[in-house]
């Protein structure tokens, strides 16, 4: 028999993270580094990140810096060989105004807008140049005419 012995659950001991380890990873140091003077929008970007990279397994997603509005974006691609996307991160508190939104799309590539809330829960929302036609909701099927309510009429 070999001397290699397979480990069991009980001999795999993790340590516990320090209580400051996300001013230690390694992309909440790059985010900080962009400069931008908005600790907590730095704070949303890094948790909007950890859920596109570790959550929703994007590709190659990266922080950069928009001086123009002292914002952090991420910039990804959902899967292998689709087009880049610009994730713009916005703590809850924070308000935005349709300059900022214009000048995101205007990068070129599309965007999302993620809000953070206080308890870190994330909604996104797609950003687009103009107004889309919604989908229609999953698993209702077109009735052809819409039945139309009668109203009561009154004497």
């Amino acid at each position: 028999m070999s001397e290699l012995t397979k480990k069991t659950d009980e001999d795999v001991i993790e340590k516990p993270l320090p209580p400051n380890w996300i001013l230690q990873h390694p992309m909440y140091q790059h985010l900080m580094n962009l400069d931008v003077g908005d600790g907590a929008q730095v704070h949303a970007a890094f948790l909007v990140y950890l859920d596109l990279a570790e959550v929703r397994q994007w590709k190659e997603v990266s922080g950069v810096g928009c001086s123009e509005l002292r914002l952090v974006l991420l910039e990804g691609r959902e899967k292998e060989g689709e087009p880049t996307q610009t994730v713009l991160p916005l703590p809850v508190h924070r308000g935005l105004c349709h300059r900022s939104v214009r000048s995101v799309l205007a990068r070129g590539s599309p965007m999302l807008l993620c809000v953070v809330a206080s308890d870190s829960s994330l909604v996104y929302q797609r950003m687009c140049d103009g107004l889309l036609t919604p989908d229609p909701p999953v698993g209702i099927q077109d009735q052809g005419r819409r039945q139309h309510r009668k109203r009561r009429q009154q004497h």
